[in-house]
């Protein structure tokens, strides 16, 4: 009597980059409930280290060949809790509380951008252009939003000076999110080749500076990244038109 093997495949999800994402989920959950405690620092800290979590899990799982669908997906909840909620959240518990509805409706606008800013990536996986990102990726939102509260925190500027800035910045932050400006991905770099010296030093004094002032500089690189967005649109247009007339 003979038996046959069985053939049933057994379901399960890869450990090591599902470690990283739940890393960063729970780094957004801190940043609330430190946040709902009053301590703002550890909130903002808290949000810039799930955005290093993030940007990890996906590189350990293309280094394994460890990615999935699943993966896919719990990244994006993840994203929703760390980069919609929490900064939002947040910001509301550190300036907005006394704005009533028109706070709320403040820290919504970033939440739902998020939201919907995932939502959209997630349906144009196979056809969109690798080198851009169209919105405003929620990763460097959130960092606006946590490096602006860091910077106050650090010059102790009165909350009731700039609440209605902080207000501005979060709007602008969620429309932007669901915007059509092209943010670039930066994937056609190639960390693996080979780079002349002097992009190697200034790399490194880049690292420096913002090492030696993080509070200002994060918050100035991502306003940067976030104003590079309707830049380069306007120039692509630009171009494309030139290119019509001729």
């Amino acid at each position: 009597m003979t038996f046959e093997k069985s053939t049933i495949r057994r379901r399960g999800i890869y450990l090591l980059p599902n470690l990283f994402t739940t890393g960063a989920l729970f780094s957004g959950f801190y940043a609330i409930t430190s946040a709902m405690n009053d301590h703002y620092d550890i909130s903002v800290v808290a949000i810039f280290v799930a955005m290093i979590l993030d940007g990890l899990d996906g590189r350990v799982a293309r280094l394994t060949n460890t990615q999935s669908e699943f993966g896919a997906q719990y990244d994006s909840l993840s994203d929703m809790v760390s980069f919609a909620i929490a900064p939002a959240l947040v910001m509301y518990l550190w300036a907005f509380s006394t704005l009533g509805k028109l706070g709320l409706f403040a820290a919504f606008v970033h939440t739902a951008g998020g939201a919907l800013r995932l939502a959209r990536f997630n349906t144009q996986l196979t056809s969109a252009d690798k080198r851009y990102f169209q919105g405003l990726p929620s990763p460097a939102a959130a960092a606006i939003l946590a490096g602006f509260i860091w910077l106050c925190l650090e010059h102790n500027w009165s909350i009731e000076s700039i609440k209605y800035t902080a207000l501005i910045l979060t709007i602008i932050t969620g429309l932007l999110m669901v915007s059509n400006f092209r943010y670039s991905s930066f994937k056609e770099i190639d960390l693996k080749g080979k780079v002349p010296f002097f992009v190697a030093i200034s790399v490194m004094l880049s690292i420096a500076f913002v090492m030696a002032q993080p509070q200002t500089m994060l918050f100035l690189l991502f306003l940067g990244y976030a104003i590079s967005g309707p830049v380069v649109t306007l120039i692509m247009r630009r171009k494309r038109l030139q290119s019509r007339k001729v």
